[in-house]
C-alpha cells in the first residue's frame, strides 16, 4: 500500500513540474535604456536639496555600448 502512495505523489509531483511555464530569458539590451532628452524650449528645473523630478533633464549621459565579458582561464 505504502509504495503505491509513494508512486502516486512522485507521479503528481513530476506532472505538477513538467506543467510548469517555462521562463523567458530577457536580456538586456543597449536600445532598450530609455535616457530622459532636451528639446529645444523645454524649462531645465533648478532643484534644491534632495527632490524627485518627474522628466529630469540631461545634456549627455556617456557611451552607451555593449562590452563582452571575458574569463581567464584557472592558471595559478
Amino acid at each position: 500500500m505504502w509504495p503505491a502512495v509513494v508512486a502516486w505523489i512522485g507521479a503528481l509531483v513530476l506532472v505538477a513540474v513538467s506543467m510548469r511555464p517555462k521562463q523567458q530569458d530577457q536580456t538586456p539590451v543597449a536600445k532598450d535604456v530609455k535616457i530622459p532628452t532636451n528639446e529645444e524650449g523645454t524649462e531645465i528645473p533648478v532643484v534644491f536639496g534632495t527632490r524627485d523630478i518627474d522628466s529630469p533633464m540631461n545634456g549627455w549621459y556617456g557611451h552607451l555600448r555593449t562590452v563582452p565579458i571575458r574569463k581567464k582561464g584557472g592558471k595559478k
